[in-house]
């Protein structure tokens, strides 16, 4: 009973080290071998209180400060605005209202070539918030349909689409790694953007299966969290914060600023398995009801659409209509019980 207990004990001190080992690995200030030599030496250190140290509870908590004196330096890395930045987010996105009129800065319209090349295009652009018309949902799959990317659409009444990608902010070295994003990695980027480059980008140049919904957003829902995000950005412009893969990734905050401007989607294990949140959606009425769910996604998947208008060369206000054209219609009301 008494050894059952103490690996009890162990077991959350053992984790923390591993974690603590991790934290070293990925973020230390060594690199390549000295960073081997850097973990190794951890470990060591973590595992003489198990021989030298009696009695069992005060070993236990010599390797237990040891793990906690990493987590601290770990919890004092500061994210940052000021790196060199890969050119698709390279600028930040910064936003102003004035009355009616929304105007942000650093809009990215880039324009991804055939042969690999890519046109870079920032603009300013302003929209009249009482021409919101609605807002749309994106799912993007490149892989198994558990986990994929969402990013939000906002529609005005003048055909332009105000999309947002919550993404990592990624230096010119660096390449995307959900285990890296547990860490303190990559910063937290919000991307501002039209459809034609970042459905383009996901369904044309990267290969991506991509879906497209229109929702339901009661209470003006849809512009409360346009404002919702708007607020996140200049924020994020004045203090950078940490991309996580499972507290600040591109679902959960999505699901944080819906919840700010009174949303009631409810927190459920399938927003970290986005890849089955359409079936919570179809269940609360957000999406369109009237088809089953594996009907409307199979309807909903524009990515052969969005391949076709950029072959075609269509213009930005031309993309985004002919990736709407005959989906299932928004939804003007919740499900009824």
């Amino acid at each position: 009973m008494q050894f059952l207990l103490q690996c009890l004990i162990c077991l959350p001190v053992a984790l923390h080290v591993l974690w603590a080992s991790a934290a070293l690995w990925i973020d230390g200030p060594a690199e390549g071998g000295w960073a081997v030599v850097l973990v190794a030496g951890f470990l060591v250190v973590a595992a003489l209180p198990a021989f030298f140290i009696r009695p069992f509870a005060l070993s236990v908590g010599a390797t237990f400060l040891i793990a906690a004196l990493v987590s601290g330096w770990w919890l004092t890395l500061k994210p940052s605005n000021d790196r060199n930045w890969q050119a698709d987010v390279a600028r930040l996105p910064q936003a102003t209202i004035n009355g009616d009129e929304l105007t942000i800065e650093n809009v990215r319209r880039f324009v991804y070539n055939d042969d690999g090349s890519v046109i870079e295009r920032w603009s300013t652009e302003t929209y009249r918030l009482s021409e919101l018309t609605g807002l749309d949902i994106f799912f993007s799959f490149w892989g198994p349909q558990a986990y994929g990317h969402t990013l939000a659409s906002w529609a005005f009444a003048d055909g332009r689409h105000l999309s947002i990608s919550i993404e990592t902010r990624k230096e010119e070295h660096e390449v995307y790694s959900p285990v890296r994003s547990f860490f303190r990695q990559f910063e937290l980027y919000y991307v501002v953007s039209e459809e034609r480059d970042l459905i383009g980008l996901r369904a044309a140049k990267r290969g991506e299966q991509v879906e497209l919904y229109q929702v339901y957003t009661p209470n003006d829902g849809d512009r409360l969290m346009l404002l919702n995000y708007v607020d996140e950005l200049n924020a994020l412009a004045a203090s950078p914060r940490w991309y996580n893969t499972l507290s600040e990734n591109c679902t959960t905050t999505m699901w944080r600023h819906a919840r700010a401007v009174g949303s009631s989607f409810p927190l459920d294990w399938r927003l970290l398995a986005n890849g089955y949140v359409l079936e919570l959606a179809h269940e609360l009425g957000t999406v369109n009801t009237e088809l089953p769910v594996e009907e409307l996604r199979s309807v909903s998947d524009v990515s052969a659409k969005a391949r076709d208008l950029l072959a075609a060369g269509v213009d930005d206000t031309e993309f985004s209509k002919g990736l709407r054209a005959n989906l299932p219609a928004r939804p003007t009301g919740p499900v009824a019980r």
